[in-house]
């Protein structure tokens, strides 16, 4: 699959065949793509916290409701913000968000659904995702990732009217 490809076919994908495996070297593989992505002053300034527990998946249900597709998907990955890796600037919720997008084209890439669940900066929920990993960062978003068990329509396209060139 080439990138145009993999751009143009991805979907948030909310409904996952339940109990279906996704191997850790395939989780591997989307977090190796989401450091791929580009970052302020090469800062990277991101953690991840990845799980396959039922009881996490149902801690982090309860502290995000959006997230209510983890209850049938095969992993959660929390994409966390570091500012302190960025002390003269503070693009970090944008260099997470170039993560996010790079760990749902990749699991396209690799035969995969993912669905993209924006946690920063949408309080309280972004503490309550905090206290269930234990992280020390800042939570920008949950990808749930899984085995597709539904393939949504496209909803976006290009649209001329929102395009100036200058």
């Amino acid at each position: 699959m080439d990138v145009f490809e993999a751009i143009y076919a991805r979907r948030s994908v909310r409904k996952y065949k339940k109990g279906a495996p996704v191997a850790k070297e395939s989780i591997q593989k989307l977090l190796d793509a989401a450091m791929h992505a580009p970052s302020a002053v090469n800062s990277r300034p991101w953690e991840f916290y990845c799980s396959d527990k039922e009881e996490v998946k149902s801690a982090l249900m309860a502290a995000h409701p959006a997230c209510r597709m983890l209850e049938t998907a095969s992993w959660a990955i929390v994409v966390c913000g570091r500012p302190d890796l960025q002390p003269r600037h503070n693009y970090w919720p944008q260099d997470c968000g170039a993560a996010v997008e790079n760990i749902l084209l990749a699991a396209k890439g690799l035969g995969l659904g993912a669905c993209w669940c924006g946690c920063y900066p949408t309080q309280p929920r972004t503490d309550e995702v905090k206290k269930v990993i234990g992280c020390d960062g800042v939570p920008v978003a949950i990808v749930a990732v899984g085995v597709p068990d539904e393939d949504p329509p496209a909803k976006g396209f290009y649209d001329v009217e929102r395009v100036h060139f200058l």
